[in-house]
């Protein structure tokens, strides 16, 4: 019997019809909406070492990520939280705080939510708000430009550093873990460069995934010839023998922005990426055909999934 993927679950449970995108637009009344859920589960997102409060921030951050990535601002916030029985108050005091530090610096409200009691730590955020445009997934043209929001790599580093004690100076120690454990979603660049984008998404789920999914529903190849990233993840790559396209291209939890911008707009993406203090890198471009592949001129291969996926 096949294993069942996460994709798959998602198929099954939802019209098989249905475009994938993890900001769900509706109607209610006159107006349109927007609503995200996101779960957080202690045993396969947080390791250990890990405090409360970034990972509840985190939580959030998940959800806050996903509204960047369609160019939306989220207003409202509902929490369900499961928690275990010998969990203490200053526990939930640090889970707390986490909450109560991303909605102040993202300006949501918290309605609300539900508590339960289980046998560790799951963590359910659901986001709102208001929609007038947005950027989807599926609006890449032949001869735009694919760019990144940030370098990539940090994150994966940061978890091989702790799950498998490799080899680093301090400061690149330092520097990927506040990546990991206190990321910055590009939620004001994604909300000002909503006229320039023509597809988006957020990378929670690695940069191959996140390349792939928009080259499928563009229906379009996307042929990358850099590799957003900096030399100091090259130099722990080299130090480590570790492959230098697995800590870039499947790592995930980034949360940056992957997007393409027709060339005219490049221009104006870069100022609005200096305004907000945002590297921005040029990748690759779009093509006709499918797939996504890698060629700079030395190296070339396709990408494949190898982003995070549950049930793997």
């Amino acid at each position: 019997m096949k294993k069942l993927n996460e994709k798959e679950i998602i198929r099954i449970i939802k019209n098989k019809n249905t475009i994938s995108e993890d900001v769900e637009i509706f109607n209610l009344g006159n107006e349109q909406c927007a609503a995200c859920v996101d779960t957080l589960v202690e045993s396969t997102d947080i390791p250990k070492g890990s405090k409360l409060s970034d990972i509840s921030r985190k939580s959030i951050v998940s959800s806050v990520s996903d509204f960047a990535a369609k160019g939306i601002i989220p207003k409202f916030c509902i929490i369900s939280l499961t928690l275990p029985k010998t969990i203490s108050k200053k526990q939930v005091q640090e889970l707390s705080k986490g909450f109560s530090k991303a909605c102040k610096e993202f300006r949501i409200q918290l309605l609300g939510g539900d508590t339960n009691q289980g046998t560790e730590i799951s963590i359910h955020v659901v986001l709102f708000g208001n929609v007038k445009e947005y950027t989807k997934r599926k609006g890449a043209k032949i001869g735009d430009i694919i760019c990144t929001t940030g370098p990539f790599g940090y994150t994966a580093a940061a978890l091989d550093i702790i799950l498998k004690k490799r080899k680093s100076s301090k400061t690149f120690s330092t520097k990927s873990k506040n990546r990991f454990f206190r990321p910055k979603p590009r939620l004001e660049f994604g909300h000002k460069s909503i006229s320039y984008t023509s597809s988006s998404i957020d990378s929670s789920d690695g940069l191959s995934s996140c390349l792939i999914e928009l080259s499928k529903q563009s229906k379009k190849k996307f042929l990358i010839t850099k590799i957003p990233t900096n030399n100091d993840v090259k130099e722990f790559s080299e130090k480590n023998n570790t492959s230098l396209n697995r800590l870039v291209f499947d790592g995930g939890e980034e949360f940056e922005l992957v997007f393409t911008v027709t060339p005219k707009n490049l221009k104006k993406i870069h100022a609005l990426g200096k305004k907000n203090k945002i590297s921005i890198f040029e990748i690759g471009h779009v093509s006709k055909g499918k797939g996504v592949f890698f060629d700079d001129g030395n190296n070339l291969f396709k990408i494949k999934d190898n982003g995070w996926q549950h049930f793997r």
